[in-house]
């Protein structure tokens, strides 16, 4: 599907459609260039056709000086062996894997992971329902960020009728000790919901559908809660209220914005960890040890990958 100039003019509702499709494709392009930056200085002839450059430097510039403070938490983390854990909820296209890669990008996956859970086999099912998550908890040290939790139970699967009305009301039962638990045996447990209006989530799957290396991220289950937007609101709305403890509070994103989103929950997440700079001794690079009897062997043209490019 051919897409209009940026700058052309709006002549129908059909036409400012498209343009804002356009510039959402634009935007998701932004996000695979953000996560291929590696200099600090951001080449504004780079930029996109209709961004608006100084507003686009000034969001990287942010963001990187962001994420070299979640080099510093990473490290605090690390040396003083906590253990965090991070939820991300949220309606389908808010956001969560956009801000979760923000957060990952310049992390040691070794200190700093993301448990994305597939649908629960036959095998899982039989289980007690937090079986699996706790599976994927921190050892000291460590920080995992979970791409949907736990809370599939008072969200999709209690929508989609995927649990039985029992299960669900068991579920709001076992959470509140469940979290309390964690956070008694040391964990931090910070959770976020990121919130979209109707109009966005409308527009981002749109763009999905034009978006052919986007596709991919459209299920059934996509199109599916798209229907039962309403249903969607009622759940998220019980799930807050039964579920917002002391121990562990939700906190609310504003996400129509995908980068103003980004920033604010990275630097919110900043807020809730009383890090600190953790000092190191300075590196010197080893001189390298060079044997005189040692004779590279040649590797054989064949081996080589073509260089096409």
């Amino acid at each position: 599907m051919s897409l209009p100039p940026l700058n052309a003019p709006a002549h129908s509702d059909h036409d400012d459609l498209m343009r804002r499709i356009a510039r959402d494709l634009v935007d998701s392009y932004d996000e695979e260039l953000e996560l291929e930056i590696e200099d600090r200085n951001v080449d504004e002839d780079g930029a996109p056709v209709g961004i608006d450059k100084a507003a686009r430097a000034a969001y990287f510039r942010e963001l990187f000086r962001l994420q070299g403070e979640l080099v510093k938490l990473q490290d605090w983390v690390q040396h003083s062996k906590q253990k965090v854990v991070i939820l991300f909820e949220g309606r389908d296209a808010a956001g969560k894997g956009g801000v979760i890669k923000r957060i990952t990008q310049r992390l040691n996956p070794r200190v700093a992971r993301v448990a994305a859970l597939p649908a629960p086999n036959d095998r899982e099912r039989t289980q007690w329902y937090f079986q699996r998550y706790v599976a994927h908890l921190p050892a000291a040290g460590e920080m995992v960020l979970f791409d949907r939790s736990w809370y599939n139970r008072a969200g999709v699967e209690h929508v989609m009728g995927f649990c039985t009305d029992d299960e669900y009301e068991e579920f709001f039962r076992t959470v509140p000790d469940f979290e309390r638990m964690l956070v008694r045996s040391g964990i931090t447990l910070i959770k976020y919901w990121f919130s979209i209006t109707d109009d966005e989530q409308h527009l981002r799957f749109l763009g999905r559908i034009h978006d052919p290396l986007k596709q991919w991220k459209l299920s059934p289950m996509d199109l599916e809660s798209r229907r039962r937007w309403e249903e969607y609101t009622k759940a998220k709305e019980t799930m807050l209220e039964r579920t917002h403890i002391p121990e562990a509070p939700w906190w609310v994103v504003q996400a129509v914005d995908k980068k103003k989103a980004r920033l604010n929950c990275i630097a919110h997440l900043l807020d809730q960890l009383p890090y600190r700079e953790v000092l190191h001794a300075s590196v010197e690079l080893p001189a390298r040890v060079r044997n005189p009897d040692y004779l590279r062997q040649p590797v054989p043209a064949a081996m080589y990958v073509p260089e096409r490019y």
